[in-house]
C-alpha cells in the first residue's frame, strides 16, 4: 500500500495522516525517489539470428567462427566437405566453441549447431545414425 501512495505523491505523516506534496522542493525528492524503480516493461526484445553455413573448404570456418563472436548461433552442414577437412573444421569450431563459453551439438551426422553462451541447447537427437557418420562427429 505505501508504494501504491508513494506513487502517487501521497505520504503519511508520523501521525498517521495522509499528505499530499504539492511543493516543489517535495515533488522533487518524491521524483528522485521514484526513479530508483522504474522499468520499462516496453523494451522491444532484441531480434535473434540463427545462421546457416556449408563451407565448401577449411578456409570458410574463420566466416563461421566470427558468426559465434558475435553472439549468433550457427548450424553448419558438413555434407559438403572431405572426411579430413570436417574433422577440421569441427576441432576449430570445438575450440572456438570452449574460448566463448558456448556449447556445440550434433544434430544430424553432418550437421552440427554452434551457440554462443547465452543461448541454451536442450534435447537430443536420437541415435539413428551409422557408424561411420559417428566416427566424423566424436
Amino acid at each position: 500500500m505505501d508504494r501504491v501512495m508513494n506513487f502517487f505523491g501521497i505520504y503519511e505523516d508520523d501521525e498517521g495522516q495522509a499528505r499530499d506534496y504539492t511543493t516543489a522542493s517535495d515533488a522533487e525528492q518524491m521524483e528522485v525517489r521514484g526513479r530508483k524503480n522504474v522499468v520499462s516493461l516496453h523494451a522491444a526484445p532484441k531480434q535473434v539470428r540463427v545462421m546457416l553455413a556449408e563451407p565448401r573448404s577449411y578456409d570458410e570456418v574463420q566466416n563461421i567462427a566470427d558468426h559465434l563472436k558475435n553472439n549468433r548461433t550457427t548450424v553448419v552442414s558438413l555434407q559438403r566437405l572431405p572426411k579430413e577437412e570436417a574433422y577440421r573444421v569441427i576441432d576449430f569450431l570445438s575450440g572456438t566453441v570452449y574460448a566463448l563459453n558456448g556449447n556445440i551439438s550434433k544434430l544430424s551426422p553432418e550437421t552440427i549447431i554452434c551457440s554462443p553462451p547465452n543461448v541454451d541447447i536442450q534435447g537430443s537427437i536420437s541415435e539413428l545414425i551409422s557408424d561411420d557418420a559417428n566416427d566424423l562427429l566424436r
